[in-house]
């Protein structure tokens, strides 16, 4: 038979980093209440959760790289949300965020949770961070506490 591994969304020891941006603040500010709600609630005490401030979600990956290289985060949760404009902007950034928190848990070889709204409209954004359909922050914050237990099984 198989050996299976799975993470459990119990609280580790150690501190959780969530870094978040300020852009559509309106959303952000939810997606991390939502985050910060959930880990409260898995028994994560709020002293070993540290909040970094971004100006917007292109400035997510270094400040999170950062946190990741430290050695003191178990994981780092990252919060923001980009809305379609009249532009291919917004794709451009979705790429370049998504990619490089990838490759910075790949690098550091620790969770780096992306929790980035990226919606056609600011409805689906509400909806995403609160509303109708979750809290992605919420979400993200369970996820890293299931991805911290599991590579802790598979050291």
């Amino acid at each position: 038979m198989p050996r299976f591994f799975e993470g459990k969304s119990n609280a580790p020891a150690g501190r959780l980093a969530v870094v978040v941006a300020r852009y559509n603040e309106s959303i952000t500010s939810k997606l991390l209440q939502g985050a910060l709600e959930t880990l409260r609630a898995r028994g994560v005490p709020d002293e070993n959760v540290d909040v970094a401030w971004v100006p917007g979600a292109f400035e997510i990956p270094l400040v999170a790289d950062r946190l990741a290289g430290s050695g003191r985060y178990r994981a780092v949760i990252c919060l923001g949300a980009v809305i379609r404009g009249e532009t291919s902007h917004d794709r451009q950034i979705n790429r370049a965020v998504s990619l490089a928190l990838m490759n910075s848990g790949l690098h550091w070889g620790l969770p780096v949770l992306f929790g980035i709204l990226t919606c056609d409209t600011l409805e689906q954004a509400i909806h995403r961070s609160g509303g109708s359909q979750g809290n992605k922050g919420s979400e993200c914050a369970a996820a890293a506490l299931e991805m911290v237990d599991l590579l802790g099984k598979l050291a």
